[in-house]
């Protein structure tokens, strides 16, 4: 499953991508959850269109929200069937931009979180879904998840799933409703291996508050910066014949720790 994910790049690179009309300015994210509003692209009176969408899908017959589960992802193998993805599968794909996501490798204690990005850095596109809702009151909401597939030999010692990742010159295939969606569902398949890569993370991405270029950085990196290097000891020069022996340090008043400044 995708349950969280990063979106680095600037809005122009982004759009130089996707090729929607409008212009939008958004800052860089670098834990993006459920929940919150997320860019995608979709098609609007045949033009791609950028718009702002919650994550987390709500099919357009639930009754109440609050008592449905929350879909952040749909399974790419079974999106043509089930009620809750088979309309938008065939009539709503929409784009969702993306620089690179988190998986968790189950390690028999706390699990790993990994930083999975393209090779070489830049946006990507997951496949998603999109459904526009209608409550009693005329209020309406505008959701979204993503589609998965099974790992591919990169992911797959951390995760079995992730994100369906639609090349640039798909887009119109995934994204055109015109396009039945048997046709749309060939590009539900793991991302060719060699187009990603992973490192290991600070599990300060596990709390959703949390959004810094720090969540991204391989742990390793990470941990070296946070420790500093100790100097090793110099070497004690040799007492000369005949000379005083030294004296003890007197004690200092902070314990021996010295000062800072």
């Amino acid at each position: 499953m995708c349950g969280r994910y990063a979106i680095t790049s600037s809005p122009e690179a982004i759009r130089a991508l996707f090729r929607y009309g409008e212009v939008p300015n958004f800052p860089p994210r670098f834990n993006v959850a459920p929940t919150q509003p997320v860019p995608a692209v979709r098609l609007a009176e045949g033009a791609r269109s950028f718009a702002l969408l919650r994550w987390g899908l709500i099919p357009a017959w639930v009754k109440d929200p609050r008592t449905f589960p929350l879909l952040i992802n749909a399974r790419g193998e079974s999106v043509r069937d089930k009620p809750a993805f088979r309309n938008a599968m065939k009539r709503r794909r929409c784009l969702l931009p993306a620089d690179g996501f988190f998986e968790w490798q189950a390690t028999g204690g706390p699990k790993q979180p990994f930083y999975i990005a393209r090779r070489g850095g830049g946006p990507i596109a997951f496949a998603g879904l999109w459904e526009a809702w209608m409550g009693p009151n005329g209020e309406e909401l505008e959701t979204v998840c993503i589609v998965t597939t099974t790992a591919n030999r990169t992911l797959r010692a951390i995760h079995d799933r992730m994100p369906v990742i639609v090349a640039p010159e798909a887009f119109d295939l995934w994204l055109d409703p015109a396009v039945d969606a048997p046709t749309a569902a060939a590009l539900i398949a793991p991302a060719p291996d060699d187009l990603l890569e992973t490192w290991p993370v600070s599990t300060a991405v596990n709390r959703t508050a949390n959004d810094s270029p720090d969540l991204i950085a391989p742990l390793a990196e990470k941990s070296a910066a946070a420790v500093p290097a100790v100097p090793a000891p110099r070497p004690r020069a040799k007492r000369a014949a005949g000379a005083a022996p030294r004296r003890p340090l007197a004690s200092k008043p902070d314990g021996g720790q010295g000062s800072l400044f």
